[in-house]
């Protein structure tokens, strides 16, 4: 996929944005480091950029437990800074990780006091996968949205009726509340993060370091087939791929399409069927929704505009293209995820 090229939002000295991961002590290690991961290399890109005065992000690792050690189920571990008890001073995010039975955290109480408190100061709060039942159980996700893995997404609505539970999403923002899927879903939600604080460029050189794909959208299904491409790959489907996203605004019908991609229209829509579990209109839908999804979050575009730039031609045909993908309209969309920078 091809980006426009976007200079990163932060350039001036300042101290780099403190992230801090609250981790349950049996919480899965990839649910840990794959947002660590992403965060941590941000300053690495900003310099390779030329930005070397630029600061990324200050992450910390620390646990609910007495034990500094993180061993997920498979026996894996991972082994944190220390206890949340001593971190002190302001937080910009924080991500609250579960593991197989977070509603049964060591010291529960206090556990969540601290993270009532801090709810109340910090600009980001995700749960990644069962940290939900965390922020649940503290109180945070009351009346609002919210996701997790797909496996616990009935026992957090049962146990939380208070909670919206949509078990589709791989991630899902309410306000500044952020809950996700968990697993690689966790990386997509601190690329997302990455991409508001620092800009696309950076997100986008992350995701390659990574093999990642360029962007999800949190409002993508937990189960459906990634849009993504591999740039390095030399197949006609991937060849197309980029050809779709450079010709967005015009009309492909499935004759131009199969011939982009020299095949008959009828070979071209068995083929394209069997590669992506889709036909192309249904493609056509999702990789327009996703353009016009990063227009509404960065422009100031009127919807129409948004519309014809993507393809769908009118605004109510973007508007049922949205419902259909996202479950919401493009205007409620701006309004609920809309990228506030400071």
């Amino acid at each position: 996929m091809r980006t426009k090229s976007t200079a990163p939002t932060r350039t001036v000295l300042r101290p780099p944005l403190r992230v801090v991961i609250l981790t349950t002590p049996d919480a899965q290690p990839l649910d840990v480091a794959g947002p660590y991961e992403v965060f941590a290399l941000t300053e690495r890109k900003l310099r390779e950029m030329g930005l070397e005065n630029a600061a990324g992000y200050h992450v910390e690792l620390v646990t609910m437990g007495r034990s500094r050690y993180i061993t997920g189920r498979l026996g894996l571990s991972i082994v944190a800074g220390g206890s949340y008890k001593t971190v002190t001073g302001d937080i910009d995010t924080l991500l609250v990780v579960g593991g197989m039975e977070p509603w049964k955290v060591e010291g529960k109480a206090a556990v969540l006091n601290w993270i009532r408190q801090h709810a109340n100061n910090v600009r980001r709060l995700a749960g990644v996968c069962t940290g939900a039942f965390v922020l649940a159980e503290a109180g945070l996700l009351d009346g609002r949205r919210a996701t997790t893995h797909w496996y616990y997404c009935q026992q957090l609505a049962s146990r939380y009726p208070k909670v919206k539970v949509d078990p589709e999403p791989i991630f899902v923002v309410d306000g500044n509340v952020y809950t996700c899927a968990g697993v690689t879903s966790g990386m997509d939600l601190a690329l997302a993060f990455v991409e508001q604080d620092f800009g696309t460029d950076v997100a986008v050189r992350i995701a390659r370091a990574y093999v990642m794909f360029l962007r999800r959208p949190g409002g993508q299904s937990q189960f459906s087939t990634p849009m993504s491409f591999n740039g390095s790959s030399q197949s006609a489907m991937n060849r197309l791929q980029v050809w779709i996203f450079d010709h967005l605004a015009e009309e492909l019908t499935i004759e131009r399409l199969a011939a982009q991609a020299n095949m008959s229209a009828r070979h071209f829509a068995r083929v394209f069927a069997r590669e992506f579990q889709m036909t192309p209109g249904e493609y056509l839908d999702r990789v327009r929704v996703e353009a016009a999804r990063k227009r509404l979050e960065d422009t100031d575009d009127a919807v129409e505009e948004v519309a014809t730039a993507v393809g769908f031609g009118t605004g109510s045909t973007m508007r049922r293209a949205f419902l259909r993908v996202l479950d919401i309209g493009p205007a409620d969309y701006r309004a609920r995820f809309r990228i506030r920078r400071r």
